[in-house]
């Protein structure tokens, strides 16, 4: 590198702050929530986010958000996810604010579940549970096919 190249890449920068030091100070403001749902862990892909808050999967203080939405520390946050059969639904609240995708015990400093979400997946998983256990198996009615007298 020449001596004006140098000077030129000297004079670029602003104010001797790094890149990463803009984007921690983002933090403490606000943070796009298919962004913060991202780095919480709660999908996989900015992308499958993004299309949970455009399919209204996602909720803001009870009302329906947008991906350019930006959520704050203290914002109650309502995720509906998975299948028809095991939808589970969590209600937790934004302890703190993230734009990268950080390890799992990073993430889980980033929200607390609320004691009225916890309880209600534990209902709604124990309903699924005697579900089951009330549907006869497989086996059951291939014996009643063969042997219709000793199921009786």
């Amino acid at each position: 590198m020449t001596k004006k190249t140098a000077k030129r890449h000297h004079s670029t920068r602003s104010s001797g702050k790094s890149a990463t030091d803009s984007s921690i100070s983002n933090h403490s403001d606000k943070v796009r929530i298919d962004k913060w749902l991202w780095s919480a862990r709660f999908f996989r892909t900015r992308n499958l986010a993004k299309k949970a808050i455009e399919g209204g999967k996602v909720h803001i203080g009870g009302q329906r958000v947008k991906t350019s939405k930006e959520v704050s520390v203290g914002d109650v946050i309502t995720i509906r996810q998975g299948s028809a059969t095991s939808m589970s639904e969590k209600t937790v609240v934004v302890q703190g604010l993230s734009e990268q995708r950080g390890n799992a015990t990073l993430a889980q400093t980033l929200c607390q579940e609320t004691e009225e979400s916890i309880a209600r997946r534990e209902y709604y998983h124990q309903q699924r549970k005697l579900a089951n256990l009330a549907r006869p198996d497989k086996y059951y009615g291939l014996k009643m096919a063969i042997f219709p007298s000793n199921c009786v």
